[in-house]
């Protein structure tokens, strides 16, 4: 008779390694949340209910979940068509683009913003192009959506990237050969595939803009109720020593979050589980 050994685990045992696991998610995550919440509550509900139904407030949250959504849905369409350049075809100087598309990840926001403000400022190299026909992109929210896209592409191509290095070419020639044309062949079969990546990228990239404060607090020009986002809204609060009005905003914020995020990971998994079971 062979004895039956049991398998060797690298990790500790599984509640070691669950008590490490919750530990250094509550230090980092639940904690400061939670702090986030009790500090918000030191104020009555009726002062909460007039902290975050401010028309300064209201317009804050609506010109950030609105530039926010549109920056992660133009990252979406072009993060996947640049993934998919680089996946599928080869050109001189493929490594440096590539690369290129890591540069908002190591480069400090402030320098971005600063970077961004001069080229589409009236008198950058773009803005004066525009100015000219009365288009005016820096300190309005069409320059805050374009920082929040800068910011937010790595998210979508390094998502989709490994999908489509991974897809099976074969499924795309036997569709060919059963008489599927290019678009069937991307629309019936690759898209599919694609698309749990993609609303994954599309997740993390809103999340991403949702709280990005450096490389929009130089372009924006902080107008109140006009280019005023949500988290330079918090820090005036902070500045003013207006903390538990601050943890109000950002409560609310916090929770809007959690929800689209749910929202977006429920339909992501539907999409999977429908996707694996046909």
């Amino acid at each position: 008779m062979f004895n039956k050994s049991k398998p060797h685990r690298v990790l500790p045992a599984f509640g070691l390694s669950m008590g490490y696991t919750i530990i250094y998610l509550s230090l980092i995550i639940l904690i400061p949340v939670a702090v986030l919440f009790l500090k918000a509550t030191t104020l009555s509900f009726s002062d909460i209910w007039q902290t975050v139904t401010n028309d300064r407030v209201i317009a804050s949250f609506k010109l950030t979940f609105y530039t926010s959504f549109v920056a992660a849905v133009v990252n979406a369409i072009f993060g996947t068509l640049i993934a998919w350049v680089l996946v599928k075809y080869q050109f001189p100087g493929k490594k440096i683009v590539d690369a290129l598309v890591d540069l908002p990840f190591a480069l400090p926001t402030a320098v971005a913003g600063i970077a961004l403000t001069t080229i589409y400022a009236p008198n950058g190299w773009i803005g004066q192009l525009f100015e000219p026909i009365g288009v005016r992109i820096a300190f309005t929210p069409i320059g805050i959506m374009i920082a929040l896209t800068f910011i937010g592409l790595p998210f979508v191509v390094r998502t989709v990237q490994p999908v489509l290095q991974d897809f099976d070419r074969q499924f795309e020639e036997a569709a060919s050969t059963l008489g599927a044309n290019s678009t069937q062949i991307f629309f019936k079969i690759i898209l599919p595939t694609l698309f749990p990546a993609i609303l994954t990228g599309f997740a993390l990239a809103f999340a991403r803009a949702l709280g990005e404060y450096g490389s929009v607090v130089f372009i924006s020009g902080n107008m109140p109720m006009k280019t005023e986002i949500v988290p330079l809204l918090i820090v005036t609060k902070l500045e003013q020593f207006d903390y538990a009005g601050a943890a109000a905003i950002a409560s609310v914020m916090l929770i809007f979050s959690f929800i689209l995020l749910f929202v977006i990971n429920f339909w992501q998994w539907r999409i999977a589980k429908k996707h694996q079971v046909a």
